[in-house]
């Protein structure tokens, strides 16, 4: 009585290929989904930002906040070094080689994350805040998403020449508008 030895290759000749494919499977989901994600507007510069109503709506929010003032005049560098908020400042000028792409790099960073947790709404989200060059004068950018749903971050930067000759944001505030009504806010102590 003998042994029947069978080799897996002669059985399922395209075997080796079909596991392969399947372990890349997961990568190439990632890559397909990765392209869905919501790509970030462009801000838009406001001459005017014109005074809405509040309608405070709970299913949105800010998550979390955080800013960044890129200016090598006001970094500390007494002390031990951090590396983390080194790698910070390195981020913010990147990829700038000279005195000129730095200076275009320099000012405010201000990252904001949200939600939405309601049904799919347009959402403008729009940042108001006062310079230290320019007294009360309150100066606006916004950005606007359609259909915006789930957990979503924004950016806004006060950099180059607006920073240059205006100087440091002194304080702001962020809200969020749907339907010309201000659904969810959020601001500087400063603010007033």
């Amino acid at each position: 009585m003998g042994f029947l030895f069978e080799d897996h290759r002669t059985r399922y000749p395209y075997g080796h290929r079909m596991l392969s494919i399947l372990a890349l499977l997961p990568l190439l989901t990632l890559l397909v989904l990765g392209g869905c994600a919501m790509q970030e507007p462009p801000q838009v510069k406001l001459d005017h930002a014109n005074v809405l109503p509040l309608a405070m709506n709970s299913a949105f929010a800010f998550r979390k906040k955080t800013q960044f003032l890129n200016d090598p005049k006001t970094f500390i560098t007494s002390g031990p070094p951090n590396e983390a908020i080194s790698f910070e400042r390195l981020y913010y000028m990147w990829p700038a080689t000279t005195s000129l792409d730095k200076d275009e790099l320099k000012g405010n960073y201000f990252n904001f994350f949200w939600w939405n947790h309601g049904s799919p709404a347009d959402v403008t989200i729009r940042l108001e805040y006062r310079q230290a060059n320019l007294g009360n004068f309150v100066m606006a950018r916004e950005k606007s998403y359609t259909s915006a749903k789930g957990s979503i971050g924004t950016r806004f930067s006060i950099i180059g020449d607006d920073y240059l000759e205006n100087g440091r944001v002194t304080n702001w505030r962020c809200i969020l508008i749907v339907d010309n009504k201000i659904v969810a806010l959020t601001q500087s102590y400063l603010w007033k």
